[in-house]
Order: C-alpha cells, then sequence, then structure tokens
C-alpha cells in the first residue's frame, strides 16, 4: 500500500473479529475494520458504504460530522480493509445484523441516526426494517439514504457491474482488471469533475481495492443487486409505514444511480410518510456526492439530524452548488383547489 490516504484511513482505525449467526462458507469468522471519530459520549452517527468501495468513501466528510457527533464506519465483508474470502457469500441479510452487532455489541451504542449511500442504502433499508419490528435493541432516530439503486427498474447499470454481476463473463473480466483500473474508471465517470488516477482519493480506492488481494471477490459481492430485487419492494412498502424520520439527498449529475431513482422512491413511499421527512438535491455532485461536495453534504445532514432545515423549498443560499430541499413530506397532498383556495 502507498502512503497517502488509504494509509492514515488504515491508521485511524482498528479491527474487530465477528462470527455471524448465518453460517459462513469458508471461514468461521471475519476480521471486520471499523474506525471511530469525535466525542465518545456525543449522539451515535454510523455511516455504511457503497459497492465496490469502503468506509474510506467518507473520509472527506467525517472532520465536520465529528464535531457534533461520534461518526462511526465500517468495511462490509469483501470490502475495504475488512477480510476477503473467496468463494464466500456476500450478503445484504449478514451486513444488516453485522451493523446491529457493530452498534450494540462493539460501540455500546442504543441509539443513533444511521446514513448510507449506494449498496450501503439497502443494508440501511433492511436494518431499519429490523428496528422498526423490534428484532434489533436498536432505536434510529433518522435514517439518510444517498445515490443508490433503490429501485431497480430505473437504474443505469453500467456495462462493467453487468459484466462482473454475470458468472458467464465474470471470471475473465476480473481477471483482467486492476485495482488500478477499477479507481480510474470510478474516478472518471463517477465524481464530477472527473478525477484522475493520481488524485488523492482515486488512488486511496486503488489502495483498498487490492487490499487482501479484493479484486477476485468482486463477482460475490456486486451479488447483493440479486438480492435487492427479491427484497426491494417490501423494504420501501416497509420504510412507507415507518414512523422514524427519513432524509433523502442526491447527487444530481449521477448517471447510474440517476435522480429518477430518487424521484421515485420519494414520490410513491416517502412524500406522504410518517415522521419528518426531507428530499435535498446536490447541484453539482455526482455519485460520490460526499467526495463532490463534502461540506455541502455535511450540512444537509447536520441540519436535517437537528430539524434544523427549511420549511419550504428551494436553495439554502445564493452560493453555487448550494444545497437545494426539493419537498417536505405531509400527510396528505392537496388537491390542485386546495392549493388555490389558501392562496
Amino acid at each position: 500500500m502507498t502512503d497517502g490516504r488509504a494509509r492514515e484511513w488504515l491508521e485511524a482505525g482498528t479491527f474487530f473479529e465477528w462470527a455471524p449467526r448465518e453460517p459462513l462458507r469458508q471461514v468461521t469468522e471475519l476480521k471486520i475494520f471499523h474506525a471511530e471519530f469525535g466525542d465518545p459520549e456525543a449522539p451515535a452517527l454510523v455511516l455504511l458504504h457503497g459497492f465496490p468501495t469502503s468506509s474510506i468513501d467518507w473520509c472527506d466528510v467525517v472532520g465536520t460530522l465529528s464535531k457534533e457527533h461520534r461518526v462511526c464506519v465500517l468495511d462490509f465483508p469483501g470490502f475495504g480493509f475488512s477480510d476477503k474470502p473467496k468463494g464466500e457469500s456476500y450478503t445484504l441479510h449478514r451486513d444488516t445484523e453485522l451493523v446491529d452487532h457493530y452498534l450494540r455489541e462493539v460501540l455500546g451504542a442504543r441509539t443513533g441516526v444511521v446514513a448510507a449511500h449506494d449498496r450501503g442504502d439497502s443494508v440501511a433499508l433492511a436494518f431499519a426494517a429490523r428496528c422498526a419490528s423490534g428484532e434489533t435493541g436498536f432505536e434510529l432516530s433518522r435514517l439518510v439514504l444517498s445515490n443508490g439503486n433503490m429501485f431497480l427498474p430505473l437504474s443505469n447499470l453500467n456495462p462493467f457491474q453487468r459484466l462482473v454481476l454475470d458468472p458467464a463473463t465474470a471470471p475473465d473480466v476480473l481477471q483482467a482488471a486492476t485495482p488500478e483500473a477499477l479507481a480510474a474508471g470510478l474516478g472518471e465517470n463517477t465524481f464530477t469533475p472527473p478525477r484522475s488516477a493520481d488524485d488523492p482519493a482515486i488512488a486511496a480506492l486503488a489502495d483498498t481495492f487490492g487490499f487482501n488481494d479484493g479484486m477476485p471477490v468482486l463477482h460475490e459481492t456486486i451479488q447483493y443487486l440479486v438480492e435487492r430485487s427479491e427484497h426491494e419492494q417490501e423494504w420501501l412498502e416497509g420504510l412507507a409505514r415507518s414512523p422514524i424520520p427519513m432524509t433523502l439527498v442526491w447527487g444530481l449529475l449521477d448517471v447510474v444511480s440517476p435522480l429518477r431513482v430518487a424521484a421515485y422512491v420519494w414520490d410513491n413511499f416517502l412524500a406522504t410518510k410518517p415522521g419528518d421527512n426531507e428530499f435535498w438535491l446536490l447541484p453539482r455532485a455526482n455519485h460520490y456526492l460526499q467526495n463532490d461536495q463534502p461540506q455541502e453534504f455535511a450540512e444537509i445532514l447536520l441540519t436535517s439530524v437537528s430539524e434544523r432545515s427549511p420549511e419550504a423549498p428551494g436553495p439554502v443560499s445564493a452560493a453555487p452548488g448550494a444545497p437545494i430541499l426539493v419537498d417536505r413530506s405531509r400527510p396528505k397532498l392537496p388537491s390542485a383547489k386546495d392549493v388555490l383556495a389558501n392562496a
């Protein structure tokens, strides 16, 4: 591993051993990387990463967020600095169990906020369902979801994702792929403006992809999309019924998880959901919104969690790239006549 962001991130954290209730195929337990930032007595804020990256996605925002919260991150099995046994089954169900274990057994937390991105959205939705059902003893005070394909029919999976997902094409693709090439592709297509291979964030991605020989397991880790497709509707319908306050925040320029995904989820499941729910846009951000507009992303999260958000929709300031509040939930949508009558 080169000196730089990845090494600093690794040295900021530590590991715990975890044996899931759902048996593993190749090993009996896994070594899981985690790190915490801020006052240990502050309210817990857990950040869940996506595919194919790791908790290092949150590197640019932990400094700001940890001024008010105990910011907690971990690498799911198969990702980042955690164990990556080959031929393993990497499931959202198991990762949901891991989040519960991490929060309650490792951190000793009983309440807090969960914020997620990309694949982490699926884990967060499944975990929220567990919290709502009383299956876990953790009280989820707010759920924050960001750019991820939460409704697959409107997703825009790229060719690499499709090739790696398919067992017929994955072996040849992954044999030819390198950590550096994967990181460079993400830098070119999922950040705005595009980032080159020598950008610190992109170089760090290459280091984390290569750690523990992580490239060969990408076929197994991307199978979450199949699991997602099987449970997608029940998770979204459960979220619509849940009283847990929810914030949806989206990078406008994303072409992998385009805005139409967020708009559909909001309109169909969140606009009239119980609780105080919000929909935000970051106008200059791509898929990795927490890296493209880190200060603005942190601003949205902090104001939403502390219930300091504006009531009316619109940009929060005249500054270029300012966060935009798109909508807030209400018990029901008014009719056109109601709107005119109250004008």
